[in-house]
């Protein structure tokens, strides 16, 4: 089971991004994916997750309203589309799988997801 984060960069404050979560072995039918960033210094927290039928997501306060988070699940992939970007934004940005028994459950709890990748820098700075 792989999970592959891209789309990480260097930009400036308002700019937008927008990372990737590439899975390959598994489908990610039953899996709720989510997205954490860790910055330097700092613990691993938690940013937003979507529901493995695609209907309920959440997200963390420091991103809601800025941040959205969608899946292709016939492409295997969960980006995270990064808007009005903050310095404070800026980190190590991994995806994780969380296999779950219910459509529309979706959880912010770190030690609840099963897989991980890697991850990719988002740096934000003038």
């Amino acid at each position: 089971v792989q999970l592959q984060a891209s789309g990480g960069g260097l930009v400036q404050p308002g700019d937008s991004l927008r990372l990737t979560c590439a899975t390959s072995g598994i489908t990610l039918d039953y899996y709720a994916i989510g997205w954490f960033r860790q910055a330097p210094g700092k613990e691993r927290e938690f940013v937003a997750a979507i529901a493995w039928g695609g209907d309920y997501t959440i997200y963390a306060v420091s991103v809601k309203g800025r941040f959205t988070i969608s899946r292709d699940n016939a492409k295997n992939t969960v980006d995270l589309q990064m808007n009005s970007l903050k310095p404070e934004d800026t980190a190590m940005y991994y995806c994780a799988a969380d296999l779950v028994g219910h459509p529309q459950v979706a959880r912010r709890v770190l030690g609840e997801y099963d897989y991980w990748g890697q991850g990719t820098q988002v740096t934000v700075s003038s």
